[in-house]
């Protein structure tokens, strides 16, 4: 029994997955925060933007 225990630990086959499968989820939990953070802020610029937009008036120029 403690010979399988022992083996068990010290066997290191699938550390580089469990790597790999850490880093992923730290790369989306990175992402999600980004969203959450920058979210809010994105929209106001978004309104703002649009606001600006709607007000101004276009010329049309001629080339006569």
């Amino acid at each position: 029994m403690f010979s399988t225990i022992r083996n068990f630990a010290i066997d290191e086959s699938g550390a580089v997955t469990v790597d790999w499968v850490v880093l992923t989820a730290a790369v989306v939990g990175f992402g999600g925060l980004m969203y959450v953070l920058l979210n809010e802020g994105i929209s106001g610029l978004d309104e703002k933007s649009g606001q600006a937009l709607a007000n101004t008036e276009v010329q049309a120029i001629s080339f006569d």
